[in-house]
Parts: C-alpha cells; sequence; structure tokens
C-alpha cells in the first residue's frame, strides 16, 4: 500500500457502537472493526485502516 490512492472510510452506526469500514478504490478488499459510539471518529477510522492493511498484507 505505498502508492497514494483512496481509501474510503465507513461509519454505521448501530446503537451504542460504530461499524467502521475502510475500502481502497483500487482492489476494494473490505476490513471492518467495531467500537464505542462515543470514541474518536480517527481513532476508529486508524484502527481500521491498520485492519485493512493486515488483511491485505495476509492476501498477498
Amino acid at each position: 500500500m505505498n502508492e497514494k490512492r483512496p481509501i474510503y472510510i465507513e461509519f454505521v452506526l448501530q446503537g451504542n457502537v460504530v461499524k467502521v469500514t475502510a475500502i481502497p478504490s483500487v482492489t476494494g478488499v473490505e476490513a471492518s472493526i467495531v467500537g464505542p459510539a462515543n470514541a474518536a471518529q480517527s481513532t476508529l477510522a486508524e484502527a481500521a485502516w491498520r485492519k485493512l492493511e493486515y488483511v491485505l498484507k495476509k492476501k498477498g
């Protein structure tokens, strides 16, 4: 993920939790995390980004 391509971050509020999904525009691979609704969006987005990096590395 060295290239500078858009990564879409989606936030879906579900009660007292929020589901955050990171999707790179090039591959369309999704990685999601769930966190507390009162957490900072930047913190949740960073966690989703790190999970996306993990998923992409695992896929090779």
